[in-house]
């Protein structure tokens, strides 16, 4: 059964992504000419950036843009050459970048605005504010920022800053490595304009840079709450922004563009293995699925495990106090937690727990991961457990109790292995969601299977062989699971026999 499975899960993958491969279907056509064209149509946006405020402002009343907000740019790009909207609008070398990746799109000459891009430092770190504009002047009046200009805009150099700072305390920086020229992966490193600025500003200061690669939108928040000392991802000025947040000297000047689909189709054709050799081979990119795997392997497993020892403790409170009315304060303690884990969003949870609970503590974000999960976890666990409890034959805890038996003793020995064999399919399902909700830790800068996928389609500009191959790891975790709780239950029922 299981090696069918597989079988029939490496065909599929296999023609799915041979299908994606082709570049046989004809150019869809293009309705965008002009900005004025935008009006009532639909055009993709990344979350956090500019482009959203301005393409939400066009039109008044009369002539509304449809905004399609996305998470990443690619998605949107992707979605654009698929005909699911008509424009993208994003910043220009992004803009650049991704046409260069894919020849069937254009930017329109006409330029929406203008705009500079400025770092972001905490409201209360005005003395770190200070150093880093004294960094910017001294880079821009020594020539070592046009040299970087002229390499990553104008790429008519091939300098790059070189850190001279081995030792000392960190400078932590916060950016999105997803929007080239600014910061992008390129092999198993973070470079761009932004990030070598940063070098040098951290050699200005007498530190090291740690870089934190999150999602854009959670850049602020980590300057904001501490976890990161500034933010450099292509951050345009805004008023609104300048309320929660200090903007460093601009740095450069940049421009809202819109892209469109051009007249052609994709000229580069290329095979399934050119493909493939593209996403995973080159430059060792496969290993970001193998980190990623890593990450949330081991963050399901240890989450797993705080989920179920928080589980079975809220459990044996909540069913010693329905039968003998013990444990009231911490039965109320867990009606209390269960309300509020199961009330709100996994996402939310994990960003309290990151940015407000431990927003003074410079704690491991995997730990955090783990905490964050487990205590999810453990609130659907506890209530697996108590359903399983409640399932065994009461006429066997008044046996139990008859023989002269302790309630604790005809618990553990009487009805809690009989629950425990009542909830293995709930908890299954449970820890298989926990596997899959495990896809949020990006959000905190973690590299978990999912991030591994998109920092690929990051790289190469493609979605569906990154996306196809987290997909069918994610299934191959899933189907070895349940294998092997399958196997376990049939175990377990020979001992009724």
């Amino acid at each position: 059964m299981i090696r069918n499975t597989l079988l029939f899960l490496t065909s599929l993958f296999i023609s799915l992504a041979i299908t994606a491969c082709e570049n046989s279907q004809n150019a869809l056509q293009n309705r965008v000419f002009s900005i004025q064209d935008l009006g009532h149509k639909k055009v993709g946006v990344q979350i956090g950036n500019t482009a959203d405020i301005y393409a939400s402002d066009f039109g008044g009343d009369t002539a509304k843009i449809d905004v399609e907000r996305y998470t990443k740019l690619a998605d949107a790009i992707q979605a654009l050459r698929q005909g699911k909207i008509d424009a993208v609008m994003s910043d220009d070398e992004p803009a650049k970048a991704f046409v260069k990746q894919n020849p069937s799109l254009r930017i329109l000459d006409e330029v929406f605005v203008e705009e500079f891009y400025a770092g972001v430092i905490a409201k209360e770190n005005k003395s770190l504010l200070d150093s880093v504009n004294l960094a910017i002047r001294e880079m821009k009046a020594n020539g070592i920022y046009d040299s970087l200009f002229n390499r990553y805009i104008n790429r008519t150099s091939e300098f790059r800053y070189t850190p001279k700072v081995q030792n000392g305390p960190k400078l932590v920086l916060a950016t999105n490595a997803q929007f080239p020229p600014y910061e992008y992966h390129a092999g198993n490193q973070i470079i761009g304009l932004d990030i070598d600025i940063c070098y040098y500003i951290a050699d200005f200061l007498g530190r090291t840079l740690e870089i934190q690669d999150i999602e854009f939108d959670a850049i602020i928040n980590a300057v904001s709450s501490g976890k990161a000392d500034m933010g450099f991802a292509g951050f345009s000025v805004t008023e609104e922004r300048k309320k929660s947040i200090h903007f460093t000297d601009n740095y450069t000047l940049s421009k809202i563009v819109v892209i469109v689909r051009g007249e052609k189709n994709d000229e580069l054709e290329e095979s399934f293995s050119e493909h493939f050799y593209k996403n995973f081979i080159k430059d060792a990119r496969w290993k970001f699925i193998v980190q990623g795997l890593g990450n949330t392997l081991l963050i399901s497993f240890f989450a797993a495990l705080l989920g179920i020892v928080i589980g079975f403790l809220i459990a044996m409170f909540r069913v010693n106090n329905e039968y003998n009315g013990r444990y009231k304060i911490p039965n109320a303690i867990g009606k209390v937690y269960l309300a509020v884990i199961r009330g709100t969003p996994m996402m939310v949870q994990l960003l309290i727990i990151y940015y407000v609970v431990f927003s003074s503590v410079n704690i491991n974000k995997i730990l955090v991961a783990i905490i964050a999960f487990g205590l999810n976890s453990g609130a659907y666990v506890s209530e697996i457990i108590r359903s399983g409890i409640k399932g065994v034959d009461p006429g066997q805890i008044e046996a139990g109790r008859s023989l002269g038996l302790r309630f604790r003793t005809v618990l553990f020995y009487i009805v809690y292995p009989q629950a425990f064999k009542n909830s293995m399919p709930a908890l299954t399902n449970e820890f298989v969601s926990l596997i899959k909700e495990t896809s949020i830790v990006g959000y905190i800068g973690l590299t978990d299977l999912t991030r591994g996928g998109d920092i690929i389609r990051s790289m190469t500009y493609e979605a569906m062989l990154p996306l196809l191959a987290v997909a069918a790891i994610y299934f191959v975790l899933v189907a070895g699971l349940s294998t092997v709780v399958s196997k376990l239950e049939k175990r377990m029922k020979k001992n009724e026999r």
